[in-house]
C-alpha cells in the first residue's frame, strides 16, 4: 500500500500528453557545491524534489551538455545545467477525455451516472487515465472548476451502480453535507457465497487496516465506526442475494461485514 504519491508511477502510452518545458541556465554562486537535485529543486520550485531526482535518474538533466545521473553531484558555479521538466503523472491525470458515460438523469445543476463494473472512479497510482473523472472533465466544462470534477462519492472499479455528480459547486457543497448528515441512502445488491441464518442483520463492527497485511480491511478494534443492515432476499446453490444500505462509508465496508459474519 502506498502511503503518498509515487514519482515512479509513469502514466500509460494513452495517457493524455502536455508540453515538456526544456529549462537552461548557467550555475551561479548560490548553486556552487550544492547537490544536483537541491539546484533543480530552486530553479524549478513546482516540482518536487522527488520527481526531480527521477528526471535526473532518467537522464533528463545535463551539466556542461553530458548527462548526470547522480542526484548527489555537487554543480560548480560556472556550469551549463539542463532539464527535460517532465509532468508528473498526476499532472496529467487530470485532463478531459471524451468517453460514453451512462446518463440517467442530468439538469443544470446535477448528473447521475450508471457507473459499469471495470471502470475507475478517480485518477491514482496505476490508473491516471480512462476514469470517470476524466470523462466528466469532458462532458462539461464547469467539471475542471470543481473538486474532483464534482464526484461526492466512489464506487470500487469493480461495482457497478448510481452516481451522483455535481455540475455546480452550490450543488457539490450541497451534497457532501447532505451524505455527511447521513440524509442520502445507499443500497449496494451482493450476491455472496454462503447461506446466511438470518434475513436481516445490522453490523455495527469498526473497521481498519487489518493487522496481518496492510493491503486489507478487517474488523478490528479501535477501528473507525461502520455500521450495515444486510437483508437476505435469497439463497440457492450455496450461494445467496443480499441488498446492504450502508449508514457510514468505510472502504470496502461491505465486504469486511459479511465476511467477519461468515
Amino acid at each position: 500500500m502506498k502511503s503518498g504519491p509515487d514519482y515512479r508511477d509513469d502514466p500509460p502510452d494513452d495517457a493524455p500528453q502536455a508540453p515538456v518545458e526544456t529549462r537552461r541556465w548557467i550555475a551561479g554562486a548560490d548553486d556552487h557545491a550544492c547537490r544536483l537535485d537541491k539546484v533543480l529543486a530552486l530553479h524549478a520550485p513546482e516540482f518536487s524534489r522527488g520527481h526531480l531526482q527521477h528526471l535526473i535518474a532518467d537522464g533528463r538533466v545535463t551539466l556542461d551538455d553530458q548527462p548526470c545521473l547522480q542526484s548527489s553531484r555537487r554543480v560548480r558555479a560556472g556550469q551549463a545545467v539542463s532539464v527535460v521538466l517532465v509532468p508528473t503523472a498526476q499532472a496529467l491525470a487530470f485532463r478531459p477525455q471524451p468517453m460514453a458515460l451512462a446518463i440517467v438523469f442530468e439538469d443544470a445543476h446535477l448528473l447521475v451516472v450508471d457507473k459499469p463494473a471495470g471502470l475507475v472512479v478517480h485518477p491514482g497510482a496505476g490508473n491516471w487515465s480512462g476514469t470517470l473523472l476524466n470523462g466528466l472533465l469532458a462532458h462539461h466544462a464547469e467539471a475542471a472548476n470543481l473538486p474532483r470534477a464534482g464526484i461526492v462519492h466512489r464506487l470500487d472499479k469493480g461495482t457497478s451502480g448510481l452516481m451522483v455528480v455535481g455540475k455546480t459547486l452550490a450543488c457539490v457543497t450541497e451534497l457532501v453535507r447532505a451524505i455527511a448528515a447521513r440524509e442520502v441512502a445507499r443500497e449496494y445488491a451482493a450476491l455472496v457465497h454462503g447461506t446466511p441464518r438470518w434475513h436481516h442483520q445490522t453490523f455495527d463492527s469498526p473497521i481498519g487496516r487489518d493487522p496481518r497485511s496492510a493491503l486489507r480491511m478487517a474488523v478490528v478494534a479501535g477501528g473507525r465506526p461502520a455500521r450495515t443492515d444486510a437483508w437476505c432476499l435469497a439463497s440457492s446453490g450455496g450461494f445467496s442475494a443480499i441488498v446492504c444500505r450502508l449508514h457510514t462509508g468505510r472502504t470496502h465496508q461491505i465486504r469486511v461485514h459479511l465476511s467477519h459474519a461468515g
